[in-house]
């Protein structure tokens, strides 16, 4: 199944290159213009198996600090420019250098962060079984409005269940959670608040 997903992904790229690049290259220029260089934010995230890699993504939030030279809360960093990125997941977009370098899928568990590696229970960390995704089922099932519980239980239905089709699926449900701009945030949250670990083990 690895080895069909990625022809599959790879199939893909090539077919939207030429208007990846050019919007790649518009929003690049516009980072630049409203939030200065670096254009590009990196992180480390677990990949496979737990194998960590540098994540790429549009930077949507200011680098200002407080009087300390402490970053300020992410509320007060993220622009209206940054929330649209984020928003029409534009920011997203480099993270296809991720699919192609073999660290990502198109579709897969979203990589969360390094640290709640030692968080998951048994059952959560099946997660790391597939190739993180860029979107996944937990993504068009509510994306970061719903529980981080939830979001494992899509996560690992989808590990149960994946399939060609099933990604086709989701891309093209993707694509209208992106123009409808739902599921952005929880409430009063950015994004979606910390995950502190689960009484499940």
């Amino acid at each position: 199944m690895i080895k069909i997903k990625q022809i599959f992904d790879f199939f893909l790229i090539f077919l939207s290159l030429p208007l990846v690049l050019s919007i790649c290259l518009l929003i690049a220029l516009l980072v630049l213009i409203q939030l200065g260089s670096p254009v590009l934010f990196r992180q480390s995230r677990p990949g496979l198996n737990g194998k960590i890699f540098n994540i790429y993504k549009f930077r949507a939030m200011s680098n200002d600090c407080d009087e300390f030279g402490v970053l300020l809360p992410d509320e007060l960093r993220l622009s209206k420019f940054g929330k649209f990125l984020r928003s029409t997941s534009l920011d997203e977009l480099p993270s296809l250098w991720n699919v192609i370098r073999g660290d990502m899928s198109l579709v897969g568990p979203r990589p969360l962060l390094v640290e709640y590696l030692l968080l998951y229970s048994e059952k959560q960390s099946m997660r790391h079984k597939v190739k993180p995704g860029i979107t996944g089922w937990a993504q068009v099932n509510g994306r970061n409005a719903i529980s981080w519980d939830e979001k494992f239980d899509f996560d690992l239905w989808y590990i149960n269940n994946q399939s060609v089709w099933l990604d086709l699926k989701i891309l093209w449900l993707t694509l209208k959670k992106v123009i409808a701009r739902d599921g952005i945030s929880q409430s009063n949250h950015v994004t979606m608040d910390k995950f502190k670990g689960s009484i499940e083990k």
